[in-house]
Order: structure tokens, then sequence, then C-alpha cells
């Protein structure tokens, strides 16, 4: 069950709302995040964003200069490239784990599949996305796949909405081809070999690599 926003400790409530504006791109990466800036926008004391920001860091969202001071972190070609490959190296084995018990049942799935379907921002398709990928490694039943997943989890949600916002701008077709992709890999689970949905969930991810190159090289 989910906390009330009342019972979430401000500086986690702080984290929160900073993740979801940098995911978003609504902090585009490389601006700067004063602590006192960022304190009056969400009226709270500079303590608990100063906190959010170093829970950030560790994220992998943020990164502090020299001076102390909190930037969006700006991945490069490199580093998504990087991202790319851990997904090809985790996922297509975590659905080979997972085919025989989601082959039992989808119903998480389906319902992810749903709700992606009706979603009405690209934040919100990104998100859903990520948590289509994480029941499948969650019923793979292997913890260290899951515990490499959740390490990369941030950075990783930073990798798809981007990705998703650059396919948005050029095709419009972000979430149908979400929820077409991910209905083609519950019909895999329903009716594939672990190893066919090994490779299928392959497929799938490379599926992304096209969009890469169109993500500008930092300076």
């Amino acid at each position: 069950m989910k906390q009330s926003s009342s019972s979430i400790p401000r500086s986690d409530h702080t984290a929160a709302l900073l993740r979801s504006r940098i995911i978003d791109g609504d902090f585009e990466p490389g601006v700067l995040l004063a602590e006192s800036a960022v304190a009056r926008e969400m009226g709270v004391s500079r303590v608990p964003v100063r906190e959010a920001l170093f829970t950030l860091e560790r994220e992998g969202l943020v990164e502090f200069s020299d001076t102390g001071r909190a930037y969006v972190k700006d991945l490069t070609p490199h580093d998504f490239e990087e991202l790319y490959v851990l997904r090809l190296a985790l996922e297509p084995v975590a659905a080979r784990l997972a085919a025989p018990v989601l082959r039992e049942d989808c119903s998480r799935l389906e319902k992810n599949i749903k709700s992606t379907s009706k979603a009405t921002t690209l934040l919100q398709v990104t998100q859903l996305d990520l948590d289509f990928h994480e029941i499948i490694l969650e019923a793979s039943g292997n913890a260290r796949l899951l515990k490499l997943w959740h390490s990369l989890s941030s950075e990783l949600e930073l990798w798809l909405g981007r990705l998703h916002r650059s396919k948005q701008l050029q095709t419009r077709g972000t979430r149908a081809e979400t929820v077409s992709s991910h209905q083609g890999v519950v019909e895999a689970f329903k009716t594939k070999s672990p190893t066919e949905c090994e490779r299928l969930m392959g497929q799938h991810i490379l599926s992304w690599r096209e969009w890469l190159p169109v993500l500008p090289e930092k300076k």
C-alpha cells in the first residue's frame, strides 16, 4: 500500500518530485539545480532539497561540480550505449527464467498493457514500460538479477524517457508501439518456449537500437 504524501519524509517527497521532472525532461540535461531556487519553488527548506539531491546523485540522475553545485546529469551516447548493453545482458536471461511462471499467469503484464494504452503522458508511458519489464525480472525468481535491475532503474528510466521523447517527436507513435510490442512479448510467454522467449526479448530491446544515434553527443 502506498504511503500518503503527508507520511512520506520531506526529503523523499522532494526527491520524487525532482526525479519525475528530470525523467519527464522538465529539467533538461545540464540544468543547475540550485538548492535555494528549488526550495522556494517546492515550498520546503534547503535541507530536504540537499538530501534529495544526494539521493538523486546516487541514482545517477544528478552530478555535483567541484564547487558543490548540483546539475541534472547529461547522459552521453556512451552512457546510453552502456545502459543498452546492460539491458541486453539482463533482460533476455530474465525472460527465459520467467517464462514458465508467466506461461501460467500473465495477468500483471496484461494489466500493465491496459494501463499503458490509457496513458495520457509520455512520462506515464515510460514508467509503465519499466514496470512491465520489472514484472518480468520479478517473475524470473532470480534475486540478484532483480537487484542489478534496481541498481540501474533510475538511469534506465532516464534512458527510456529520452528515447520515448525522441521517438515521439519523429513518429507520434510511442504509446501505440509500446503497447503493440508488449502485447507481442505477452503472447510469446503464453505460447513459446523459454529459449524462444529469451530470443524474442533480445529482439524487443534491439528494436530501440535505431534511436540511440539521434541523441546528441555531449560537448
